[in-house]
């Protein structure tokens, strides 16, 4: 499959989104900031990275936290994982929350998310019903199996 990839005029000079190793299953996104953007503990930031993607049909693309932010800073991806859908073509941009307890500074090109990209399937057809099938599981969740 091929990722067609698209750079804002001011994202040039940022690499595009890269696996960083052989068995990596995401591909890491960079920040395009013109100056140091400060996440304090607590907020929220829309933080660019300068990139337009065309997927194939059937396809998605998944942003998702990078660990090492998570555990080193308490940074991550506030909807996570976000969704990018084959139609859209506007610029990704990655919405980052600092949970712990420092300002966080994003730097341009710093890696901020990873990007996968999924197969799916679309429901062709949706049946409304009074019952469901039962399962030994039956409607049990939210820690219904342990901890």
């Amino acid at each position: 499959m091929v990722l067609r990839v698209k750079r804002a005029v001011d994202a040039k000079d940022l690499p595009l989104p890269t696996y960083i190793s052989s068995g990596a299953a995401g591909m890491d996104l960079f920040a395009c900031v013109e100056k140091e953007e400060i996440i304090n503990p607590g907020e929220i930031k829309l933080i660019r990275t300068g990139l337009y993607i065309e997927l194939p049909e059937g396809y998605e693309a998944q942003v998702r936290p990078r660990s090492g932010l998570a555990l080193k800073h308490g940074i991550t991806v506030l909807n996570s994982p976000g969704t990018i859908d084959s139609d859209y073509r506007g610029e990704i941009g990655v919405i980052l929350i600092n949970l712990g307890k420092e300002p966080f500074v994003v730097k341009r090109g710093d890696r901020i998310a990873q990007m996968v990209i999924s197969k799916f399937e679309r429901i062709e057809k949706i049946e409304e019903t009074e019952e469901l099938s039962t399962t030994s599981r039956a409607d049990r969740g939210f820690g219904s199996s342990g901890v």
